[in-house]
């Protein structure tokens, strides 16, 4: 007979195995919600094609790449090529577990929260590596290139970016920064850490401007030229989760998380509806940066990195640091 615990243990498990699939779920749409804001904002027509006003175009897209040709070119390193978007996904995937939803929703309540999302991102590096390396293709060896030097570069002002939040709150529990907000966002005494989170966010997201490692003038798609089918789709929805991921993170960061604005009491709105509303507005964000910033060149995009995001990110540190010991009660 199955006891207490061994339920409580099995509901955790369906609920994350839950969580995930709904995550793949919105990034998948997220592709056809893309489509179709760039073209509102461009004044073009989106996808209207397959089914009524385009409706269906998520299903054929998804369809194309389960069923096109998975073909792996015999130049490869065979191992290596397969593991590359199976570490992506699985990258992307794993971080989102310390995303909390709601006061009782989320997969796990760790207090390492925010080290084991720096943990993931170090680990992805080796993805776009692994691809551009076993590949055996000029382009797509430049592009893991790229790629690693512009991830590892970005990650440490995103890592910098976020101990302001930290050190206001004494913990890397998502769960308990958020509820630290519960007086005030941190996107007020933290608006600089914010900015630099956000250029950082895109810029370890590959997501246009900052998209160099996949530049199909320059590269002819980078690390992943060599890709189709579903290890492509690995790739390729793996970016989508990391937006997703990244978006939910400046939510419960900078924005509250689940916490209603102003603390609005609303009994029939539940906290997670809130989380929900403000990360597809970062998701949004995203999509009109692609749609309205120029793309600019590599070496400009690690000068700025290391030039403005670092020294802004430090003395962001270094003033939140003051302003806590000044204000620390035990002096």
């Amino acid at each position: 007979m199955m006891t207490f615990d061994t339920w409580s243990i099995l509901f955790m498990v369906v609920q994350s195995l839950v969580i995930f699939l709904v995550v793949v779920i919105v990034a998948a749409m997220m592709i056809i919600y893309e489509r179709r804001m760039l073209a509102l904002w461009q004044d073009r027509y989106g996808p209207n094609r397959v089914g009524p006003f385009g409706s269906l175009q998520l299903v054929a897209d998804m369809l194309k790449i389960f069923f096109k040709e998975d073909w792996t070119p015999n130049f490869t390193d065979k191992f290596m090529f397969t593991l590359a978007p199976a570490v992506a996904m699985f990258t992307a995937l794993a971080s989102f577990a310390i995303i909390p939803i709601s006061p009782t929703l989320g997969v796990a309540d760790w207090d390492i929260g925010i080290l084991f999302f720096f943990a993931m991102a170090g680990i992805a590096v080796y993805a776009v590596l692994f691809g551009g390396w076993a590949s055996a293709n000029k382009f797509s060896l430049l592009g893991g290139l790229r790629s690693a030097a512009q991830t590892i570069s970005y990650e440490v002002f995103l890592g910098l970016s976020l101990m302001g939040v930290v050190a206001l709150t004494g913990s890397f529990n998502l769960r308990a920064i958020v509820e630290a907000q519960a007086d005030g966002w941190y996107i007020i005494p933290q608006f600089f850490g914010f900015l630099t989170f956000v250029v950082a966010g895109v810029a370890v997201t590959h997501r246009h401007p900052f998209d160099q490692p996949e530049a199909e003038q320059e590269l002819a798609e980078g690390y992943h030229v060599e890709y189709s089918g579903m290890k492509f789709g690995m790739f390729f929805i793996g970016e989508y989760v990391n937006v997703v991921l990244i978006s939910a993170l400046m939510t419960c960061l900078f924005f509250g998380g689940w916490l209603a604005p102003f603390n609005l009491d609303i009994p029939f709105i539940p906290p997670a509806f809130w989380f929900m509303i403000k990360t597809l507005f970062f998701m949004t964000m995203f999509i009109l940066a692609r749609g309205s910033l120029m793309r600019p060149r590599y070496d400009q995009v690690m000068n700025f990195g290391w030039k403005v995001c670092l020294p802004v990110t430090l003395i962001n540190l270094l003033v939140t640091a003051a302003v806590i010991l000044i204000f620390s009660p035990t002096l």
